[in-house]
């Protein structure tokens, strides 16, 4: 697995700095966005940092997999059953700013297409 450098989701999950966590397991941890785009805006990232979905490994298969489940988890726990969107920024160009792994779900409204 890549290692990511020292960010902010490194902080949270330490608890250095608040966050307004939803869910947690011993992989994934599961917070509202500081800036939300949507209703509801929940970030879901791994414990153990991958810094962008194209540095992810073969070996990292199973994680990423936990943390679609975990995406699963949490929508339903916040009750989003007419629909939500998952989104993963993977670098620059694809409007990345943190560099550890992080999955958006963005609901609790009617999403448009394509998104910008």
């Amino acid at each position: 697995m890549s290692q990511a450098s020292e960010t902010l989701f490194s902080k949270i999950i330490r608890r250095e700095i608040p966050a307004d966590i939803v869910y947690e397991d011993d992989i994934a941890l599961a917070f509202r966005d500081i800036h939300p785009q949507a209703p509801v805006h929940i970030l879901v990232i791994p414990k153990h940092p991958i810094p962008k979905l194209a540095d992810a490994q073969p070996e990292d298969q199973a994680l990423l997999g936990h943390l679609l489940l975990t995406v699963k988890i949490v929508a339903a726990q916040e009750g989003l059953n007419k629909g939500y969107r998952v989104v993963i920024n993977t670098g620059e160009d694809g409007g990345q700013t943190v560099y550890h792994l992080h999955l958006h779900i963005l609901g609790g409204r009617s999403l448009k297409w394509p998104p910008g």
